[in-house]
């Protein structure tokens, strides 16, 4: 070989040896800096009825394939927040649909019939109309043999003034259902009426023209869709080994599900450090990706976490994981 060649070979590797090294170091969460404190718990609809994901697709009627009740509680109604910020959330999801007089609804389906004793989109509907219905209406354990919360959830649907109204000083987590883009200039307009603070307490999420929408009416809103996660992932996962953050990467919040996180540099510690640094809100979720409301529903589930992790854990079951951290038992 010629001397030449065999010095430029040489140092050629030497150069990608000292850029791994730098790579490693700069991403290990073992030379992080220390973080302390518990993560924070994020309820999913409140204190909710559960069911067998398995199997559920966009139109499944979830209350039909409810477990056996433990709770009396359903899902995304003021008596469900409060027990979740009872039992030891930190944050309250919970799901908007537009009415026909121009307020939002707390519903998470596309239509009524599933749940209610009614049929149809509640934009169909005035908000006063929607809390005649029953809420309760369409939960069975047994395949219809018997419907344990029928006939208790009339009136129980609330609007979102309600709950903004009813939670001050709680940390909320609102999801727009749809893609319509009116859907985040009509919230912008419902949430520019609250006072600052309030607004800090408030994360909006949902399809990529709605956040987009609500984005440009109202910057200092925290929101997440799927373009700006990809907006904030994909050029850090390009070049975030070198501890570059991008500025897609500011201000937001990532849905991180647990079988990617490994894949992202710097992760667990450095990598919530970065996003700290850039005023972004990191929550776990369970699963691949596939399903973004698989959640740690059980204690053994919080296993599958890294050891002392500090980010934000999404649940199903507030009731079984918040005691988990303050009996200090978490793995």
């Amino acid at each position: 070989m010629n001397p030449l060649k065999k010095i430029r070979k040489s140092r050629l590797a030497a150069l990608v040896l000292i850029l791994l090294v730098f790579a490693f170091l700069n991403n290990s969460s073992h030379l992080a800096k220390a973080r302390s404190g518990e993560p924070l718990l994020l309820a999913h609809r409140g204190l909710a009825q559960t069911f067998a994901m398995e199997g559920v697709g966009n139109d499944t009627c979830t209350a039909e394939r409810i477990n056996t009740p433990e709770h009396s509680y359903l899902e995304n109604t003021i008596a469900s927040m409060e027990a979740a910020f009872q039992a030891g959330a930190d944050i309250v999801e919970l799901d908007i649909r537009p009415t026909k007089d121009g307020q939002f609804a707390v519903f998470h389906d596309w239509t009524l019939d599933c749940r209610t004793n009614a049929t149809g989109e509640p934009k169909l509907y005035t908000m006063a109309e929607l809390k005649q219905f029953d809420i309760g209406y369409g939960y069975t354990a047994d395949h219809g043999q018997t419907y344990p919360f029928r006939g208790k959830g009339v009136g129980a649907m609330p609007s979102l003034d309600e709950v903004l109204t009813r939670f001050p000083a709680q940390s909320l987590l609102i999801h727009i259902k749809s893609n319509e883009p009116n859907e985040g200039e009509q919230l912008a307009q419902t949430l520019a009426k609250l006072p600052e603070a309030k607004r800090s307490l408030l994360t909006v999420y949902g399809g990529d023209k709605p956040i987009a929408a609500l984005q440009a009416r109202m910057p200092d809103i925290r929101v997440m869709s799927k373009v700006t996660m990809k907006s904030c992932l994909l050029p850090y996962v390009a070049v975030g080994w070198t501890g570059y953050i991008p500025a897609a990467c500011e201000h937001t919040q990532l849905h991180i599900p647990e079988k990617i996180g490994p894949w992202l540099w710097g992760w667990p510690d450095r990598f919530l450090n970065r996003m700290d640094q850039a005023d972004t809100r990191v929550v776990v979720v369970g699963g691949d990706g596939s399903e973004f409301s698989t959640g740690f529903d059980r204690p053994e589930d919080l296993g599958r976490l890294p050891a002392h992790f500090t980010g934000v854990i999404w649940t199903n079951r507030i009731d079984r994981i918040a005691p988990v951290y303050r009996t200090g038992t978490a793995p």
